[in-house]
């Protein structure tokens, strides 16, 4: 039976089916079920076994999290755990993520969960937050209210208009894929800020990606291009949930400027 305070799982596949632009006859033919049958489950008139959610959400792409969630509303137990990063379970995990941030130096990387929440970051980091007001700094720390606040990293961005449009779109993007109310309600938060006149503004000439062109008190403006990183074959909702931004330096002068910054002040004279 399905949980009283979620929707019936056919209502679930249905929407998930919807969301993902797919018609019956494409997923029934792609998971090799029957559309009658595939029907019968969206209406509620069959009950999915715990192998054929399991096969829907595959080819649905639908996230861990709520895989359990379709597997709970179908009577089943949920499949993959999910466990804090602190739990000894997940101590290798963790310690793979501080690896991977360490690596990174003297180039500033984060990672962050998929509400956008910092869940650790590297030394290279802290000197682009001078400004911020110190309670956007408070954990848990959202890393694009942040970036977006008007009394946050805003103030500093170069291209705020062109880097507010990537961010949202990216955002909108995420929350159709998870539909997660969390990210929903951060997207029209993030929108209610002010945005920069003159619209989205053009991308730099030549430019590739959309780039972070942050101004850093004592080192002038810097510019960063951004990878993501994600671990591969996850089974856990927590590690699947999981990404690492890194910020590379978009020209010469921003790594320069990133190896000064990272290098140790002279000890005072004894």
């Amino acid at each position: 039976m399905s949980s009283p305070h979620s929707a019936p799982v056919g209502e679930m596949l249905r929407g998930w089916r919807h969301r993902r632009r797919r018609s019956q006859l494409d997923l029934s033919l792609e998971a090799e079920v029957s559309q009658r049958h595939l029907s019968w489950l969206e209406s509620g008139r069959a009950v999915p076994s715990r192998e054929m959610v399991l096969r829907l959400a595959r080819h649905l792409d639908v996230p861990l999290r709520e895989r359990n969630a379709l597997l709970v509303a179908a009577g089943h137990a949920p499949a993959f755990p999910r466990r804090a990063l602190d739990e000894p379970g997940m101590r290798a995990v963790r310690a793979a993520v501080e690896t991977v941030l360490a690596a990174h130096m003297p180039f500033p990387a984060l990672a962050l969960d998929r509400d956008w929440t910092l869940v650790s970051a590297n030394a290279g980091v802290a000197p682009l937050l001078a400004g911020a007001s110190p309670a956007l700094l408070e954990p848990p720390l959202n890393v694009l209210r942040l970036v977006l606040h008007p009394e946050g990293l805003a103030p500093r961005i170069v291209n705020l208009g062109e880097l507010r449009a990537h961010l949202l779109e990216r955002l909108a993007h995420q929350t159709a894929l998870t539909a997660e109310p969390a990210m929903l309600a951060l997207l029209e938060e993030l929108r209610g800020y002010p945005a920069p006149p003159g619209g989205r503004g053009a991308a730099e000439p030549g430019a590739v990606a959309v780039p972070l062109r942050l101004a850093v008190p004592g080192e002038g403006t810097l510019s960063f291009l951004t990878i993501t990183t994600v671990f591969g074959t996850p089974v856990d909702v927590t590690l699947s949930e999981l990404f690492i931004e890194t910020l590379l330096p978009a020209d010469e002068a921003t790594g320069a400027a990133l190896r000064r910054m990272a290098e140790p002040s002279s000890a005072p004279p004894r």
